[in-house]
């Protein structure tokens, strides 16, 4: 039954919103005092970055504290010509890295609050399991 309980609430579980526009995700982390997390990714290309999606910021763990503590946004820099994004939100992720990521780092995590402030970067994969990774953010949680 506990099983059956279980599956259930993962099938019905809203799967978690990454925003593209971090002026927009600004908005919502003031108005929720929450922290923001920008992931900087090659989603087509960059082997470490898939792994990061992959392994830490899809697992459960993860999904099930930043539902409720973090607004997620994601830069993607894909290269392959059927994963391109539009212009408009090219130019977003290129003003986002130029404030956050200016050396173009990949992957490249930044926590920070909900006023823009650095809090913590990962620069690469961070060589720990997903729950270590949502330790990590959580303690810096205000």
């Amino acid at each position: 039954m506990k099983l059956l309980l279980i599956s259930l609430l993962s099938f019905f579980a809203i799967p978690l919103t990454w925003m593209g526009n971090f002026s927009e995700a600004q908005k919502e982390a003031k108005a929720k005092h929450k922290q923001i997390l920008i992931n900087f990714s090659g989603s087509d290309w960059c082997g470490p970055c898939i792994r990061l999606r992959s392994e830490i910021l899809e697992s459960e763990s993860f999904e099930k504290y930043a539902a409720s503590n973090l607004i997620l946004v994601r830069a993607d820099f894909p290269r392959q010509k059927k994963n391109q994004l539009s212009k408009e939100q090219i130019k977003l992720n290129e003003s986002l890295a130029e404030l956050y990521n200016k050396d173009g780092h990949f992957p490249y995590t930044v926590l920070v609050d909900e006023n823009g402030k650095v809090l913590k970067t990962w620069d690469g994969f961070p060589n720990e399991t997903a729950q270590a990774f949502v330790n990590e953010v959580a303690i810096l949680k205000k």
